[in-house]
């Protein structure tokens, strides 16, 4: 059946609703190249700007799935359950997440991207371990998941290959920001995996997308109602994205803190958020009451990272990489840290080359800041804050500049909200 594009446009632009078959057509048609971008890109400001009711978004998403292949984990022995953080400054939570899960008996297949902006990439932070790839076949996850229990790996290009052009014309036209259009991406790269179970920990707060609770609940309760739709269990947690996650942003310095907290150290944020993620994938798969903690301590989740670190070509007994040259940047006065601003953090990050501002740039493995303080802790003036990695120290003007206005301090004591600001789940939130 044939469209008109225009038309769809007028439809969305007047406040109308697309029919399943319009949906259908104008996703294949632009995967195609039969609708060119300065069209879609039309479309996309229009949803972004009248929004798209249930049916609408669930319709958009599987035209995406059925743009590109299907994953099947049918053969596995275990059952399957997948995380999804939409995304902040040191949230290096996948790493120990995943083996952690998979001592359980549960298999954790990670498809994960790259960074873009302020917000660092899990495949990034993997490739600074010496040998380790992303790049892996149907057959090779397939395996490793049997095998080994966890796979952290790039998504392939058979799957939804629609988001993929779709996510870069946003990323250029002003539409990042599209609920609608966040939700169906996520869910569509999701629901292809084929995962039985999927925990989503959707960022609120300064170094998110989503800046409010309210806006971060609107796209949890639209991935959920997505997700269960499509016959996949579903829970998403609402996390805290004000400060930084951990003492580290950037490649390799979250991989030394990730190896931390597989240890049964690092710290208590990341052990934490780590831990109740955790619980949630395996409840999702029937899997209740679970000490989790114990695993981390133990040395169990250790021992599953080091065979999914080598089952992918890595070396986990290699030293990681080490910038050639740091930049201290120490408390302007003494008191309490009452911020430490994510956003700000994540950009001094970036500018030091741990990040990219387009897909095809480098980044630096090495490159990063490594916290000394956090909010609520106390610090004298002339103590240390934060000291600045990288190999190209011509960065460090801009990074510091990045900064100033990063930390806040108080002469009393300090409240801080908790990790977990809420859940939603398929009969509402909690």
């Amino acid at each position: 059946m044939q469209f008109d594009v225009v038309d769809l446009i007028r439809t969305k632009r007047d406040g109308g609703t697309l029919a399943p078959e319009e949906i259908d057509w104008v996703i294949d048609a632009y995967t195609r190249g039969a609708v060119g971008d300065e069209q879609m890109a039309a479309l996309a400001m229009a949803i972004l700007l009248r929004g798209m009711d249930r049916a609408e978004i669930a319709r958009w998403t599987a035209a995406m799935i059925d743009s590109g292949e299907r994953m099947d984990f049918s053969s596995l022995r275990h059952p399957t359950s997948d995380k999804h953080s939409t995304g902040g400054v040191g949230d290096k939570i996948t790493l120990p997440l995943a083996p952690l899960v998979a001592v359980f008996d549960v298999a954790v297949p990670q498809l994960s991207g790259r960074g873009l902006g302020h917000t660092g990439g899990t495949l990034d932070k993997l490739e600074s371990i010496p040998g380790w790839r992303a790049a892996l076949t149907n057959e090779e996850m397939l395996r490793q998941l049997d095998e080994v229990g966890a796979v952290i790996c790039a998504a392939g290009s058979g799957l939804a290959p629609a988001d993929k052009k779709l996510y870069a014309l946003r990323d250029t036209t002003g539409t990042v920001e599209a609920i609608p259009l966040i939700a169906s991406s996520i869910m569509s790269k999701k629901i292809a995996e084929g995962t039985s179970a999927l925990v989503l920990d959707v960022k609120v707060g300064s170094g998110a997308f989503m800046k409010s609770l309210d806006q971060a609940t609107e796209l949890a309760r639209t991935m959920v109602d997505l997700g269960t739709d499509a016959g996949v269990h579903t829970v998403a947690l609402l996390t805290n994205m004000d400060t930084p996650l951990g003492l580290t942003a950037g490649n390799a310095l979250e991989v030394r803190e990730s190896v931390e907290v597989l240890a049964g150290g690092g710290p208590s944020d990341v052990v934490e958020l780590t831990c109740v993620l955790a619980r949630e994938m395996l409840a999702a798969v029937g899997k209740h009451d679970v000490d989790v903690e114990s695993a981390l301590r133990d040395g169990r989740a250790m021992d599953v990272w080091r065979r999914m670190i080598r089952a992918q070509g890595g070396d986990p007994d290699a030293p990681l990489p080490v910038a050639k040259h740091q930049e201290v940047v120490r408390a302007t006065r003494s008191g309490t840290l009452s911020k430490l601003d994510a956003m700000a953090v994540g950009v001094g990050a970036w500018r030091l080359g741990a990040g990219r501002a387009r897909k095809e740039d480098p980044v630096q493995a090495v490159a990063g800041i490594e916290l000394h303080a956090k909010p609520g802790d106390h610090v004298e003036q002339g103590q240390p804050l934060m000291t600045l990695h990288t190999d190209t120290p011509e960065r460090f003007e801009r990074a510091i500049t990045a900064l100033e206005d990063a930390v806040d301090y108080s002469d009393g004591p300090v409240e801080l909200p908790g990790i977990v600001l809420g859940r939603v789940d398929a009969q509402g939130r909690q």
